[in-house]
């Protein structure tokens, strides 16, 4: 989209896969279907709508782990369904990429929870399948659920993770 000076606007949705993300509730809205995340034919259908409403991109956000941190209680979380369950957002991006041809796709996957090797595997992989619409968003990880679910006692010091980011 070009504004009326000549510059270019970079237009992108934002989403993730489970039912409620930033608008807690809304999936009871009549008119939502967020409730159909767990569909491929509701992620082809959204890739499709934003490349007929001209979207340069779509960015997946994703946490591993649970909202947990007030008293370490998922009571809210699980009432108001607050993004839990939550899917892996890797695994659309082929499956929209193939009903498009110029929406791009951001994934946030967290660089201190992925096997290096594998990980890059999977990312350029995907870079060839979407002819380079694919993008990555390095995050480090806040929740100690999130290293509990992988085994660790917790998350280990900012720094330190940081600096496997680094790496």
């Amino acid at each position: 989209m070009t504004t009326p000076l000549g510059r270019h606007i970079i237009v992108n949705a934002f989403n993730m896969n489970c039912v409620g993300h930033i608008n807690h509730g809304q999936w009871t809205h009549p008119r939502d279907r967020s409730a159909d995340y767990t569909k491929l034919s509701y992620w082809i259908d959204l890739a499709r709508k934003l490349e007929e409403g001209l979207f340069d991109g779509l960015f997946l956000a994703d946490v591993i782990g649970t909202y947990d941190v007030s008293g370490q209680a998922l009571d809210v979380t699980l009432r108001k369904s607050v993004q839990l369950p939550v899917n892996d957002p890797i695994l659309l991006v082929s499956a929209m990429a193939a009903v498009t041809r110029n929406l791009g796709f951001g994934v946030t996957v967290n660089v201190n929870q992925e096997a290096p090797y594998t990980f890059a595997r999977r990312l350029s992989t995907l870079d060839h399948l979407t002819e380079g619409r694919i993008g990555w968003n390095i995050v480090t990880g806040y929740l100690d659920s999130a290293a509990r679910a992988l085994g660790q006692s917790g998350q280990t010091n900012h720094d330190l993770r940081y600096d496997q980011a680094d790496d």
